[in-house]
């Protein structure tokens, strides 16, 4: 895979990282706009959740900039940061999709809305597919 992406791997690497957290972020308000009856213990973990997924966009632009800087010839210390953050990217949103499988398994407030239900469904296997698109993107 990193022959075919060549020297744009990184920025590639990180457009996906950029989309997809951004993304997340967006699922914690959804989540909770569509779970009225959300109990409050996973309103504040979708809040926390929102802000660290604020904080990761921050990094990825960081380093969007360091590449764009670079004019497409990355060095291998950016390239090395670029690796590790899509990493923790992933442990990231593997954590995201063991909250919202809490939040199916236990919120009488969602157990009670199918809608809810159905759309954190839908939310972990786009979380999954991010994790699966870095993984064959980095190992492929």
């Amino acid at each position: 895979m990193y022959q075919y992406y060549g020297e744009l791997l990184p920025m590639k690497l990180l457009d996906e990282a950029a989309f997809w957290k951004h993304q997340e972020k967006e699922h914690t308000a959804v989540i909770r706009q569509i779970a009225p009856n959300l109990e409050q213990e996973y309103v504040n973990a979708l809040q926390q959740w929102e802000r660290e997924f604020a904080k990761t966009e921050g990094i990825i632009v960081r380093l969007r900039e360091a590449v764009i800087r670079e004019k497409g010839h990355v060095n291998p210390k950016t390239t090395m940061e670029i690796m590790e953050l899509i990493k923790f990217c992933n442990e990231q949103s593997k954590k995201f999709i063991q909250l919202l499988d809490i939040i199916l398994n236990n919120s009488i407030g969602v157990k009670g809305n199918p809608i809810a239900s159905t759309v954190i469904h839908h939310i972990m296997r786009e979380s999954e597919y991010f994790i699966g698109i870095t993984q064959t993107i980095l190992y492929g």
